[in-house]
């Protein structure tokens, strides 16, 4: 494809800006260090490839013409951003003494992202307003799709991989009771705020 490059750069900015996945990423770094994200990175990732799915099938054009639909599928991601800040609000502070790597389940943590984004009905519509614009009509549809679904989840990968690395360099500023009661509220707020506004925006 022509535009595959161009595609390259709008996915990238489009996973590096911040966003509920990248919260769940350096949360789930300073707990649990790199091991521990690595779930969640796969989930947001395998996640992304599942809406892109759906958004080429006829649920993403339900939900792309139907208010209703649209409604229901927004409140359910903003309820569960909220849920998941809440969580995170109530939640004991961090400890990131050195050395100290808390023991993660990787299924928990994937099955988390995954639902992030498969909550997310934003995401849908990216995927439906973004693809059309990098397939090239005279050309087999699928073998296009299935190469920017791979790249998007293949930059979701490696893009979450730096942020998880960065948040491991800010352990030991972050080596404290304050410092880790500091990330839970930062990252209960943000997710709660990408739940009110998804819950506020509209098409």
């Amino acid at each position: 494809m022509s535009l595959y490059l161009l595609f390259l750069v709008v996915a990238a900015l489009t996973v590096l800006s911040p966003g509920p996945g990248v919260v769940m990423t350096l949360s789930n770094a300073l707990r649990s260090g790199l091991r521990g994200a690595w779930g969640g990175i796969l989930g947001v990732a395998c996640g992304a490839g599942v809406v892109a799915a759906l958004s080429a099938t006829s649920l993403g054009l339900l939900l792309a013409g139907s208010a209703l639909a649209f409604t229901v599928v927004k409140w359910m991601g903003a309820l569960y951003l909220v849920y998941l800040g809440l969580r995170l609000w109530r939640a004991p502070p961090l400890h990131l003494g050195a050395g100290e790597v808390a023991e993660a389940s990787f299924s928990r943590r994937f099955a988390a992202g995954l639902a992030l984004q498969f909550t997310n009905p934003k995401a849908i519509f990216f995927f439906l307003s973004v693809f059309p614009q990098f397939i090239e009509p005279g050309r087999a549809y699928w073998p296009q799709f299935l190469l920017l679904v791979l790249s998007y989840s293949a930059l979701v990968v490696l893009i979450h991989c730096g942020y998880a690395l960065g948040a491991q360099g800010a352990r030991r500023w972050l080596a404290s009771e304050r410092g880790g009661r500091l990330v839970n509220r930062s990252a209960a707020l943000t997710f709660m705020g990408f739940g009110a506004a998804l819950a506020l925006a509209r098409r």
